[in-house]
């Protein structure tokens, strides 16, 4: 088998694991009500439920770090992913609070070792390509989340036990991730290789940026969750049928997004991709914030899919070329404030509406995105690709594995 044929089927492979994670979420976050129902979870008692799933998925993320100098990320991830499927079915299984206590805390566990392991492969595989392809792979996960949700909302509507409306995408899912899982192909470059940056006490230092960006994208991302539909509805004076759709329209839009973000950030660079990005996103919560009723809000939550989106995958895919050598132990310490983000969004924007009021909550996030602009010079100036090395192989041909063919 060529390198080329190998690198595609890995790509494929891991596109695959990337859409994977996003139903699973998906199923999980749209049915919390559900959830709550099902265990007799209060009000006062869900919020620790919540908060305990990124609280162990970051300390999942780090232990990760750790597990990859000893086994490849490949397999890290093999074994995370039927881990998640398997959790997340438990969450629909039980019938007693421990239950789902336990079933959510492997679900938290093994999410933050998929979500570390995933995106080191992202970048490892980046690196080979000698050229940008991480938004495709964060663009199957949002076609994952949308076919997630689209699954929750009809085991809601056919008012489904949770089990049985979990246990299809298990059963259909789960063998499949493991097959797939054979085609992973593991970079070098998280290795520790001689002469390159490391992240040590002051590599960590250049890593303080980018984590910043991560938490302030995923803040915004968790707004749009947690509050676009009662923004909608008890703000904007929606139906609670319409309300329903904003968070809808926002992944799609990241879906279309993620899906040309690649050809935007080869042909200009991450940084200014990142910059128009934030731009956008910024100009969305402008908009939701003074929007005068419904359809423009729902306008507002349009741009921010399309701003936010291509922030995350190019802040993994710029950790990748800060450190060469130790880009499975940046991405580790980098997806920690993914979590960091998303625990933080949610409680702010409702302690700030409750005090104040929720139009004023949404220019809390959009202050926050806008730190990004400050920090495009971590993701470089230069082009999409990763120097000669990386690039060319005899005859100076260029490396430009896939094109035409198995695109995710």
């Amino acid at each position: 088998m060529t390198d080329d044929v190998r690198l595609r089927r890995g790509r494929g492979a891991l596109g695959f694991s990337f859409f994977v994670q996003g139903v699973a979420f998906a199923l999980l976050v749209t049915r919390i009500p559900a959830i709550q129902d099902r265990y007799g979870i209060s009000d006062g008692l869900l919020p620790a439920f919540l908060a305990a799933v990124p609280v162990l998925a970051g300390a999942s993320s780090v232990a990760t770090e750790h597990l990859v100098k000893r086994v490849p990320p490949s397999v890290v991830l093999r074994w995370a992913q039927p881990l998640v499927l398997l959790s997340l079915l438990g969450v629909g299984a039980g019938g007693q609070m421990w239950h789902v206590a336990v079933a959510l805390g492997a679900f938290g566990l093994s999410v933050g070792a998929l979500d570390a392991s995933m995106n080191m492969l992202g970048v490892s595989l980046q690196r080979a390509y000698g050229r940008s392809i991480m938004l495709g792979f964060h663009a199957a996960y949002s076609f994952g989340g949308i076919l997630g949700a689209s699954a929750a909302w009809a085991g809601a509507h056919w008012e489904l036990d949770l089990f049985v409306s979990y246990l299809p995408a298990v059963v259909v899912l789960l063998p499949l991730a493991l097959l797939g899982s054979r085609r992973y192909v593991d970079g070098t470059a998280g290795q520790g290789e001689s002469g390159e940056k490391g992240t040590g006490a002051g590599g960590f230092k250049l890593l303080l940026p980018l984590c910043l960006v991560m938490a302030c994208a995923y803040i915004g991302d968790s707004t749009v969750a947690n509050w676009s539909a009662k923004y909608l509805q008890d703000v904007l004076g929606s139906s609670e049928q319409m309300a329903t759709v904003p968070y809808n329209v926002y992944m799609v839009t990241t879906l279309v997004g993620r899906a040309v973000g690649d050809l935007g950030v080869r042909r200009f660079g991450a940084a200014a991709v990142v910059r128009a990005g934030t731009l956008v996103a910024a100009a969305g919560f402008a908009v939701v914030a003074a929007a005068p009723g419904a359809w423009v809000g729902m306008l507002g939550f349009t741009l921010l899919g399309i701003g936010l989106c291509v922030i995350v995958p190019q802040t993994f895919a710029a950790a990748g070329r800060l450190f060469p050598g130790a880009s499975d132990t940046a991405v580790a310490r980098l997806n920690i404030f993914n979590y960091v983000g998303f625990l933080i969004g949610s409680p702010l924007v409702g302690a700030i509406g409750d005090a104040w009021s929720y139009r004023g909550a949404m220019l809390v996030p959009m202050a926050l995105v806008l730190v990004t602009l400050f920090q495009a010079r971590s993701f470089g100036s230069e082009g999409a690709r990763y120097g000669v090395r990386h690039e060319r192989r005899a005859g100076d041909r260029a490396v430009d594995v896939g094109r035409g063919g198995n695109e995710v």
